[in-house]
């Protein structure tokens, strides 16, 4: 069985998920080619599990402030380029297309007639029990048309009595002993990065650590800013009391996973990031602010709330078997297995 696995590459959420579905393919001996889309390319890092991998532009929205800027969607986009990029992908040797919300590859195997299975949060979100909030029809009409696919396996932190799986995250990753004096991350990367330094150096007797593609490696009172990447990243994660971060899916696994208190701001007009915060809300599961604000922040810390852990199963693991027997169109065991390890007592997944 030969795969082409495109993944989404706007958030690093997407392509931590592929690492370690990578992991696994390439340990079953998997003949995967993978292909990302939708972030600049000199901007991609700690990429080698992916071996020979491809880019194209893709589709993307662009944000300012923390917000949907549709002018900048609109005037970054290369429709073009996209029809072209989708047209020109080879696929006749390819059997199955994988994607993670990556419209190239998914597009290319519909017009082409290949089967396409999409994984990954966003398809959680076309079931009726799932909470979202901020959808109107245009919202409706990216979820089901971005990057469409015949069989969906949407991840989530609840199954929703849905084709929903738990989050695909490292399960081996755990708490580490807190730094002295302990730290909070900080990984804003929507945001307007001066204000978020100016907000947080405004919090005496706290220590930050600030991730954002854009920032520089520095130390600026009581905030460590930190240019994103992968292993720093995630020792300064699995070591802080708390992280304040926007509403993507990833991250805040990551969190639920090792029982990290997580303070999340949805990025205002993007319907998965403000799904994800009432998700969050009515699960009990972190804490949200719908804007960007000092003194919201400030009570959080005062009254930093317990997180239990979740202690997710190796989902990229049992994915990657289902993957490969090729049963796509059956996902009923999956779902109710994944959710029994979790150890979740509401047993009543179904897949539909």
């Amino acid at each position: 069985m030969k795969i082409l696995y495109g993944v989404q590459g706007t958030g690093n959420g997407h392509i931590s998920r592929a690492r370690m579905m990578a992991k696994h393919l390439n340990a079953r001996g998997a003949d995967v080619q993978f292909l990302f889309s939708g972030r600049d390319f000199d901007n991609y890092f700690d990429m080698e599990v992916f071996g020979d991998y491809q880019l194209r532009h893709g589709l993307s929205f662009a944000t300012r402030n923390g917000r949907i800027s549709h002018l900048h969607t609109v005037l970054e986009a290369k429709p073009l380029r996209f029809i072209n990029d989708v047209r020109s992908l080879p696929l006749d040797d390819i059997d199955v297309i994988v994607t993670d919300f990556e419209p190239v590859t998914a597009w290319a195997g519909r017009l082409r007639n290949k089967p396409v299975v999409g994984i990954g949060h966003q398809y959680a979100f076309g079931h009726p029990d799932v909470p979202q909030r901020g959808v109107d029809f245009n919202n409706r009409l990216v979820m089901r048309y971005f990057a469409p696919a015949k069989y969906r396996i949407g991840l989530h932190w609840h199954h929703f009595n849905a084709a929903i799986v738990p989050p695909i995250i490292n399960p081996k990753e755990t708490l580490l002993p807190p730094t002295l004096p302990p730290h909070f991350v900080v990984y804003l990367p929507f945001e307007n990065q001066q204000q978020v330094l100016e907000a947080l150096n405004k919090i005496p007797g706290y220590r930050f650590i600030q991730y954002a593609p854009t920032l520089e490696d520095k130390e600026l009172g009581n905030v460590s800013q930190r240019r994103t990447n992968l292993h720093g990243f995630k020792k300064d994660l699995c070591s802080a009391q708390g992280v304040i971060c926007n509403a993507g899916f990833e991250l805040i696994s990551e969190c639920l996973h090792m029982g990290i208190p997580a303070l999340a701001k949805p990025v205002t007009g993007q319907s998965e990031q403000l799904g994800n915060a009432a998700a969050l809300e009515a699960l009990g599961h972190a804490s949200v602010m719908l804007e960007f604000s000092l003194d919201r922040i400030k009570q959080w810390l005062a009254g930093l709330p317990r997180q239990m852990p979740q202690r997710y199963p190796d989902v990229a693991e049992a994915l990657c078997d289902w993957l490969m027997q090729g049963h796509w169109h059956d996902s009923d065991d999956l779902v109710q297995s994944l959710w029994q390890r979790s150890g979740d007592p509401l047993i009543r997944a179904k897949a539909s």
